[in-house]
């Protein structure tokens, strides 16, 4: 039996249009919601990281690109109070991934691309995960909620 799990890779549809034009989006932590803006994002620590890539369903490979914004790690340590095993990262559109805490530290809540900010269109705010090489399984675009897990995945 299929589970219809955004947050298990699987394959999906390109979706060309932003979800939504509210860049805002929900940190859920213990039954708590927490509005996170674009403007907040961007006053904590900054991370730029170089050869970057995007790997778009039905677009290919395109860069590479230099794009900067805050490390899960760094907003898990201004944000989350307490233990966490992984952060489950969904979009606007449905599609998700799962990011452990010993990868936190090389992944990007980016906002910014090659010197300047993202546009909607380009995400506003994606998940960039430098190590992924193809499928775009991890590659969340228009960053819609982030929720705090602490136990084994599916908790």
């Amino acid at each position: 039996m299929m589970i219809d799990d955004p947050l298990h890779p699987h394959s999906h549809d390109p979706n060309p249009q932003p979800p939504s034009d509210d860049p805002t989006f929900s940190l859920f932590i213990e039954g708590n919601t927490h509005p996170i803006s674009l403007p907040h994002l961007q006053q904590l620590p900054a991370t730029t990281i170089s050869n970057c890539f995007i790997i778009s369903t039905g677009h290919g490979t395109t860069g590479p690109f230099t794009f900067t914004g805050v490390t899960l790690h760094d907003f898990a340590r201004v944000h989350i109070p307490g233990p966490w095993s992984h952060l489950e990262i969904v979009s606007g559109d449905g599609f998700g991934c799962r990011v452990w805490a010993d990868e936190a530290k090389e992944t990007l809540l980016a906002w910014g691309i090659d010197g300047r900010d993202l546009t909607r269109q380009q995400g506003l705010v994606r998940l960039i995960v430098p190590s992924e090489q193809d499928d775009a399984l991890r590659q969340v675009k228009w960053v819609s909620e982030i929720r705090v897990r602490s136990g084994q995945s599916g908790e």
